[in-house]
C-alpha cells in the first residue's frame, strides 16, 4: 500500500492474487475497483502484504440515499436561484461541463436551505435516484477533512466499515468506482457538500460521469463548477418567511397580518437575512404577546443588534466569528478598520489610507474579504466595496474590542480614523476647485469638472458622515462640499452641512468665517423653501459682513436676501435688496456677482410684470456671464430670458432662448437646470398650441427632476404637464397630473405652488362638468393666493371662478367675479389679464341680456388682446363679439366683419381649424339668433 511495515501481521484470511490489470490500492485516483473481490478481505495488492494499523475518528454517516432534509417553513423568494441551479443539474442541459453548482454567500443567507430545496426540486423532476449529503463543517474549529467526507459518503453508498480503504487516494478511487457502478445500473445521484471552506475539502468528492453535485460555502470556491452568489431576500419575501416561521409555531399567530408595517421594519432590522429571521421568529414564539413593533424597535438600534439575534441555539455573532477566524491576521485587521468608515461603502484608495498600505496590497486584501463574503464589491462601481448592516455592526464590535485592549491599539485606530478624515477633506477641497467660476485655479488631483463631480457623486454619503465626526471636519467639508450639494440639488443635505458649519464655528470660536457660514446657511434654507429661517440667517450674515467691512460678502448676502424676500411676496423689499447687491458688486468689480444680481433682479421685475425692464436686466446678466466665461450662469440667464420673451408674446424668440439654455445646461452637466429649461420650453410650446410637443417637453422635465430628487421642480413639471393634457382635451389625464402637482407642492411647503395647482385643477374639473368641485378648487386657489399676497394669482382665480359661474348660469355671480379679476389685473398693470377679464365680462353681460354692455366689453377685450399680440385669444374675443352682435340683432355687415377679424386673428396664431370655422361664419352660414359660444370656448387663465 506504499506505507511502512511495522512488523505486525493482520489477522484473517490471506487474499488471493489480484486479477490481471488490477491496479494497486495505493495507486492514482483513477483506480477502478469494479469486479474486485472484497468479501472477507481487508487489503488487496501484489505479493506478500503486511498491514498498518490505523486509528481513525469517523464522521457521522448518513444511512440512506434520501438524507436531504426538507426546507424550513417559509422557504420563498429564491425562484431565480432555483432556476439557475436546476439549469446546471438538468440531465438534458445544453453545453458541456459537469453538473456541479457552487453556492456561495455569507453565513446565514440560506445557502443550505437553497441547496436542499434545489435537490428536492430536481428529484421531483425525476433527475436523480438518490441524494448524498455531507456536512464539511468548514468553519468549525476542526473542519472535516476530505478523507472523513469520503468515508461518510462511502458508508452511505453501502460500503461496510471493514471494507473501507484507509485514508488516501484509494478511498477516493473506491468512491468513484461506486458511483460508476451506479451509473451503469442507470442510477444518477446528487452529492450535496454543505459548508465547505476550501477547494481541497471538495475536490476529492467530485462525482464522475453524469452524477450531479451542489456545494455550499461562505467563500467563492473557483474551479469546481458553475458559481452562484446567494444574496439576502427581497423585503416582501423576508416578511413572508417571518410570517410562515411564526405560523409554523402557532398557525393562528396574527402578528404579521395585523401590523404589516412593523413586520417590514422587523425584516429590515434582520437585514432580510433568513437565519436572522428564523432566530427572530423563534424568540417571538417564546413571547407570543410581544408586538412586532416592540421587537423591531429593539433591533433597530445599532447598539447590541447582534445580541437580539441569538435564541440560545443559533447565533449570528457566532457564525460571523467562525468566518472571521478563517482569515489571515492582515485580513482580520482590515475588516475591523473598515468599521471606522461611517458611510455606506468605501473606495479602494480610502481603504488603503485606513490600512496605511499601498493600494495594490489593499486591493488584494479587500478581494479576499469579498471572497469570504464579509464584504462585497459595490455593484454600481468598480473599485468600491460595501458591507451588510449586520456585518457592519459586527465589525464595529470587533474594532471596539481591539481598542479596549489598551492605549496602543486605541491610538492605532484613532490614527487610522484621522488619516481617513484628512483624506476625505483634502479630496473634497480639490474637487471643489473644479466647481469654482471659470478662471479660478484648479487642483491637479482631478482632470476636470466631470471627474470631480463623479468623485463627489460616489463619496457624497461618506463625506456627509465624515462631516459629523469633528467640528473641524464639519467646517472644512461645509465649504468644500456645499457648492456640489447645491449643484446637484441635494437640498436637505445642503442645509445639514451648512448648519454643521455654524455649530462648528461656535465650538471652534471661529469668528472669521461666521458671516460666510450664516450666508451659506441662508442660501441653503432658501432653496429648501424655509424662507423665514433663511431671512433670519441672511440678515445676520449681511450685518456681520457690514461690521467687518467685507463689501463683497455683504453684496452676496443682499443678493440672497432679495431672492428670499421675493419668495415671501415682499416684492418692493426684494427689488431694493437686489439693486443694493448689484451696486455693491459693481463697486468691488465682482463681475460674476454683478451678473447674479442682474439675473435675480430680472426675475423680480418679471414677477412684478415689468417685462421690458426684466428683459433689459436679464440680457445684461447674460452678457456679463458670457464675459466671464460662466457657462452655467449664462444658461440660467437664457432660461429666464425665454420666460420673459414668452410674457412679451415673442414666442419664437422664447423657444430659441430655452433651447440655448437647455443645451448649455447639458454642456455643463447641470441636470436640474436642464429640467427647468425643458419645462419652460414646454410652456412656450403651449402658447403656440403645439400641445403634443409640449407634452413631451414637460415629461422630459419631470423625469429629469425625479432623477435629481427635486420634488419642487417635479411639481412644476407635473402642473404644466396637466395644462398640456388639457390643451389636448385629455381632461382625466389633466386632472390626475394636477392632483399630483398639488400634493408635491404641499409636500414641499409651497403654498403659492399649491394655489397654482388648485387653480388648474379647478379648470380641469370644469371641463369634466364637475362644476361644484371646480368652484371649490378655484375658491381654494383664491384663498391661498390671498394668503401669499399674490395679487396676479387672485385675479386669475377670480376669472376662472367667473367662468364656472357662467356654466352654472349664475351670471350675476360670474359678472362680479370677472369684475374683481379685472380690478386686480388693473391694480398690478397687467393689460393682458385685464383683456381676458373684459372678454369674460362681456359674455356674462350677454347671459344677463345686457347686450349693449356686452358689446362694449367685447370690443374693448378684442382691442386690448390684439395690443398684447395674443392672437389666439384675440380670435376668441372677436368670435364672442360676433355672437353677441348676432344675439343683439346687429347689422349683418357688422357681424360679418367681427367674424372676419376673428378668422384673421386665429390665422395669425396658427390656429387653422378655428380660422376656418370663423370664415364659415363670416360667409353667412350662421343663422340669426345663434346661441352663445359654449363656456369651454371662453378664454381661461392657467395659473401663473
Amino acid at each position: 500500500m506504499g506505507g511502512k511495515n511495522n512488523g505486525a501481521k493482520r489477522k484473517g484470511k490471506k487474499s488471493g492474487k489480484p486479477q490481471r490489470g488490477q491496479a494497486r490500492a495505493g495507486g492514482a485516483g483513477g483506480n477502478d475497483f469494479r469486479g474486485a473481490g472484497f468479501t472477507g478481505s481487508q487489503v488487496l495488492g501484489y505479493g506478500t502484504m503486511t498491514a498498518n494499523t490505523y486509528v481513525q475518528q469517523y464522521a457521522p454517516v448518513p444511512t440512506a440515499l434520501d438524507a436531504l432534509p426538507q426546507p424550513p417553513a417559509g422557504f420563498t423568494g429564491r425562484e431565480d436561484d432555483l432556476a439557475h441551479i436546476l439549469g446546471v443539474l438538468d440531465p438534458d442541459r445544453s453545453g458541456a461541463g459537469p453538473a456541479v453548482a457552487v453556492l456561495s454567500g455569507w453565513g446565514g443567507v440560506g445557502k443550505t436551505t437553497l441547496a436542499c430545496a434545489s435537490g428536492h426540486a430536481a428529484q421531483e423532476r425525476g433527475w436523480f435516484t438518490g441524494v448524498l449529503l455531507v456536512d464539511l463543517r468548514g468553519y468549525d474549529p476542526q473542519p472535516a477533512q476530505a478523507e472523513e467526507a469520503l468515508e461518510a459518503l462511502l458508508r452511505s453508498l453501502g460500503v461496510p466499515h471493514e471494507h473501507l480503504p484507509p485514508p488516501g487516494a484509494g478511498r477516493e478511487a473506491l468512491y468513484r468506482s461506486q458511483l460508476n457502478v451506479r451509473q451503469e445500473k442507470g442510477e444518477r445521484l446528487l452529492v450535496v457538500a454543505d459548508n465547505a471552506s476550501a477547494v481541497a475539502q471538495v475536490q476529492p468528492l467530485m462525482p464522475p460521469g453524469h452524477h450531479g453535485m451542489l456545494i455550499t460555502s461562505r467563500h467563492r470556491l473557483t474551479g469546481l463548477g458553475r458559481m452562484r452568489t446567494v444574496n439576502r431576500l427581497q423585503p416582501e419575501d423576508a416578511v413572508a418567511l417571518l410570517d410562515a416561521a411564526l405560523k409554523n409555531n402557532d398557525p393562528d399567530d396574527p402578528r404579521v397580518g395585523e401590523d404589516p408595517e412593523a413586520a417590514e421594519r422587523l425584516a429590515s432590522a434582520c437585514g432580510f437575512l433568513p437565519l436572522a429571521l428564523q432566530i427572530t421568529a423563534a424568540l417571538l414564539a417564546q413571547d407570543p404577546d410581544q408586538p412586532l413593533s416592540e421587537r423591531a424597535d429593539a433591533l433597530g438600534g445599532t447598539e447590541g443588534v447582534l445580541d437580539g439575534l441569538d435564541d440560545g441555539e443559533r447565533s449570528l455573532r457566532t457564525m460571523f466569528d467562525q468566518s472571521l477566524e478563517r482569515l489571515a491576521v492582515q485580513e482580520q485587521e482590515l475588516f475591523r478598520l473598515l468599521a471606522l468608515n461611517l458611510g455606506p461603502d468605501i473606495s479602494t484608495s480610502a481603504a488603503a489610507v485606513l490600512a496605511d498600505q499601498p493600494e495594490p496590497a489593499t486591493e488584494r486584501l479587500l478581494a479576499r474579504l469579498a471572497a469570504s463574503h464579509l464584504i462585497e464589491r459595490t455593484p454600481a462601481a468598480r473599485g468600491r466595496w460595501q458591507m451588510h448592516d449586520l456585518l457592519r455592526a459586527y465589525a464595529h464590535e470587533q474594532a471596539a474590542a481591539v481598542m479596549d485592549r489598551g492605549r496602543a491599539p486605541r491610538r492605532r485606530y484613532d490614527q487610522a480614523r484621522d488619516r481617513l478624515i484628512h483624506h476625505y477633506v483634502q479630496c473634497a477641497q480639490a474637487a471643489d476647485t473644479h466647481l469654482d467660476p471659470p478662471g479660478s485655479p484648479v487642483s491637479a488631483r482631478f482632470t476636470g469638472r466631470d471627474q470631480a463631480l463623479a468623485w463627489f457623486d460616489a463619496e457624497r454619503e461618506n463625506l456627509m458622515a465624515t462631516a459629523h465626526t469633528t467640528p473641524r471636519a464639519g467646517l472644512d467639508l461645509s465649504f468644500a462640499l456645499g457648492p456640489y450639494l447645491k449643484w446637484r440639488h441635494r437640498l436637505q443635505d445642503h442645509v445639514v452641512i451648512r448648519a454643521l458649519a455654524l455649530d462648528a464655528c461656535t465650538k471652534l470660536k471661529d469668528t472669521q468665517n461666521k458671516a460666510s457660514v450664516w450666508n451659506n446657511l441662508g442660501g441653503a434654507l432658501q432653496e429648501l423653501r424655509r424662507f423665514d429661517d433663511a431671512l433670519h440667517a441672511l440678515e445676520t450674515a449681511r450685518d456681520l459682513y457690514h461690521q467687518t467691512g467685507n463689501i463683497n460678502g455683504e453684496a452676496s448676502a443682499w443678493n440672497n436676501l432679495g431672492g428670499t424676500l421675493q419668495e415671501l411676496r415682499r416684492f418692493d423689499d426684494g427689488l431694493h435688496a437686489l439693486e443694493t447687491a448689484r451696486d455693491l458688486h459693481q463697486r468691488t468689480g465682482n463681475t460674476n456677482g454683478e451678473a447674479d444680481a442682474w439675473n435675480n433682479l430680472g426675475l423680480a421685475l418679471l414677477e412684478r410684470r415689468r417685462f421690458d425692464d426684466a428683459l433689459h436686466a436679464i440680457e445684461t446678466a447674460r452678457d456679463l456671464y458670457r464675459q466671464t466665461g460662466n457657462t452655467n450662469g449664462e444658461a440660467s440667464a437664457w432660461n429666464n430670458l425665454g420666460t420673459t420673451l414668452r410674457e412679451l408674446r415673442r414666442f419664437d424668440d422664447a423657444l430659441q432662448a430655452h433651447r440655448t439654455a437647455r443645451d448649455l445646461h447639458q454642456q455643463t452637466g447641470n441636470t436640474n437646470g436642464e429640467a427647468d429649461a425643458w419645462n419652460n420650453f414646454g410652456g412656450t410650446l403651449q402658447e403656440l398650441r403645439r400641445f403634443d410637443d409640449a407634452l413631451q417637453a414637460h415629461q422630459t422635465a419631470r423625469d429629469l427632476h425625479q432623477q435629481t430628487g427635486d420634488a419642487h421642480g417635479e411639481a412644476g413639471a407635473w402642473n404644466n404637464l396637466g395644462n398640456a393634457y388639457r390643451g389636448l382635451r385629455h381632461f382625466d389625464d389633466a386632472l390626475r397630473t394636477h392632483q399630483t402637482a398639488r400634493d408635491l407642492y404641499q409636500q414641499t411647503g409651497d403654498a403659492h405652488g399649491q394655489a397654482t395647482a388648485w387653480n388648474n385643477l379647478g379648470t380641469s374639473l370644469k371641463e369634466l362638468r364637475r362644476f361644484e368641485e371646480s368652484l371649490q378648487a378655484h375658491g381654494t386657489a383664491r384663498d391661498l393666493y390671498r394668503q401669499t399676497g399674490a395679487t396676479h394669482g387672485q385675479a386669475v382665480a377670480w376669472n376662472n371662478l367667473g367662468n364656472v359661474f357662467q356654466d352654472l348660469r349664475r351670471f350675476e355671480d360670474a359678472l362680479r367675479a370677472h369684475e374683481t379679476a379685472r380690478d386686480f389685473h388693473e391694480q398690478i398693470g397687467d393689460a393682458h389679464g385685464q383683456a381676458v377679464a373684459w372678454n369674460n365680462i362681456g359674455t356674462a353681460y350677454r347671459g344677463l341680456d345686457r347686450a349693449d354692455e356686452a358689446v362694449v366689453a367685447g370690443e374693448r377685450a378684442a382691442a386690448m388682446l390684439a395690443a398684447t399680440r395674443d392672437w389666439f385669444n384675440t380670435g376668441e374675443a372677436w368670435g364672442e363679439l360676433a355672437t353677441t352682435l348676432t344675439a343683439a340683432g346687429a347689422d349683418a355687415a357688422r357681424v360679418r366683419e367681427a367674424w372676419e377679424q376673428s378668422a384673421d386673428a386665429y390665422a395669425r396664431a396658427g390656429a387653422r381649424e378655428e380660422a376656418d370655422a370663423s370664415r364659415e361664419h363670416a360667409g353667412g352660414t350662421e343663422p340669426a339668433g345663434v346661441q352663445p359660444l359654449a363656456a369651454a370656448d371662453r378664454p381661461e387663465n392657467d395659473a401663473p
